[in-house]
């Protein structure tokens, strides 16, 4: 019996050998511990999270471009539903007007539909981009934003209005003074739209120049004491951009076109002076 338990033991013992030895060659594998949000983050395939973000972008983008054209479009409808009277206020400057092809009016009414419905759907297409852009933003450039966005919509279509109420009818009365019983004056309607596009488009944007003074001057790029030295050359340049953009070459439209830049010039130059120095 004794002999019987000796390889018993030692087959134990070389069983309990084996076990440890095969412990020290494979170890146990302990489960690693959960990593930190911030150990997730620097982990994290950056190409993966940048080219998600980008088609997000891509993908809202497109949205909202998708948008803004509906809302021209339904705007583009209005425009052609009420082109009968559209065409009424455009035409009292100069009465009756003419087409010399088959086509020219047709083409006409719808160049008027879309522009129409483009001045309709700026807040639509102002609205898009600020939501576009808003994520972006930090708090003190979404309140700077949220006043200059509206204040500039609403002095472009106040130049808009000057422009087509005030300026144009003039410019029209003086261009028709040059008619006599010989030389008559007929009015195309395609040529006669393209120029008041012209002559109306450019006072939406001179009548942003005292918006525009007004944030230079709250940065600190420019002061009352820098306008008033420089008025004169603003005088000369105001001339000159008007000839740039005039629709035709005459003293009389340029004029129409500088005169307001100048004045809205000393309406900045005054919002410097007196308020922003406050």
């Amino acid at each position: 019996m004794a002999e019987e338990s000796k390889p018993l033991a030692t087959e134990q013992g070389d069983s309990v050998s084996g076990e440890q030895s095969a412990h020290a060659e494979h170890p146990p594998i302990t489960p690693p511990a959960p990593q930190t949000e911030t150990q997730r983050e620097d982990t994290a395939n950056p190409e993966d999270d940048g080219s998600m973000t980008l088609i997000a972008h891509l993908t809202e983008l497109r949205s909202r471009l998708i948008k803004c054209l509906l809302a021209v479009a339904v705007g583009s409808c209005v425009g052609y539903y009420f082109i009968d009277d559209i065409m009424h206020y455009l035409t009292v400057p100069v009465g009756k007007l003419y087409y010399m092809q088959p086509a020219e009016a047709f083409f006409t009414y719808i160049k008027i539909a879309v522009v129409v419905g483009f001045l309709l759907a700026l807040p639509v297409i102002f609205y898009h981009v600020w939501r576009f852009f808003l994520p972006a933003l930090t708090r003190a450039e979404r309140l700077v934003l949220g006043i200059v966005v509206p204040v500039s919509v609403v002095l472009f279509f106040l130049g808009l209005a000057f422009s087509f109420f005030l300026v144009f009818p003039a410019a029209i009365v003086f261009f028709k003074g040059f008619g006599n019983e010989e030389l008559e004056a007929l009015f195309s309607v395609n040529r006669y739209f393209e120029f008041v596009i012209m002559f109306v488009l450019p006072f939406g944007f001179v009548f942003e120049l005292p918006l525009v003074i007004t944030i230079l001057g709250k940065l600190g790029f420019i002061s009352s004491d820098f306008l008033r030295k420089y008025a004169r050359i603003v005088i000369f340049l105001s001339f000159v951009i008007a000839a740039i953009i005039s629709p035709t070459p005459d003293v009389f439209t340029q004029s129409m076109i500088a005169l307001p830049m100048i004045a809205l010039y000393g309406v900045g130059y005054l919002i410097v002076r007196f308020i922003l120095r406050k």
